[in-house]
């Protein structure tokens, strides 16, 4: 059994800790089909996230029914990059929809939810403004 670190004239060696960078920012730390947690909290409604605010709630329960005003939402963050997760499927929004965050050259990337968190963990981690809007279906009686 080895004891604590020691430098060359005997004396105790304190182990300097590093928090890791993205500890201050709001990460997927866990996801399945009903939910997701962001820092170990968990979240079952959809959400918008961007890295340095708390999430809010973002009003979409069926991707359906996304209109305008959902990326006028998103465009009031004003990301780099918007990571739209589309439920259990990925699917594809209207460009009609995302006119406004396109024509200010942001781009939406649509994907399942899983590839989502994903996506977003790694942008974050690399210092984007990447925003990511979640539609989490409420679960059926």
């Amino acid at each position: 059994m080895s004891g604590p670190p020691l430098v060359p004239d005997g004396t105790l060696c304190a182990m300097k800790l590093h928090s890791t960078q993205t500890q201050q920012y709001q990460t997927v730390t866990a996801y399945d089909e009903d939910g997701i947690e962001l820092n170990a909290v968990r979240f079952g409604h959809s959400l918008l996230v961007l890295p340095e605010t708390l999430p809010v709630v973002w009003p979409v329960d069926n991707f359906d029914l996304l209109d305008v005003s959902h990326f006028e939402q998103i465009d009031a963050t004003r990301p780099d990059v918007v990571i739209l997760g589309t439920g259990r499927k990925q699917r594809f929004v209207h460009p009609r929809l995302t006119a406004a965050l396109t024509a200010r050259r942001i781009g939406v990337e649509c994907m399942d939810n899983q590839a989502a968190c994903r996506t977003y963990n790694i942008l974050m981690a690399e210092g984007r403004k990447v925003a990511l809007a979640l539609i989490i279906e409420p679960k059926t009686a």
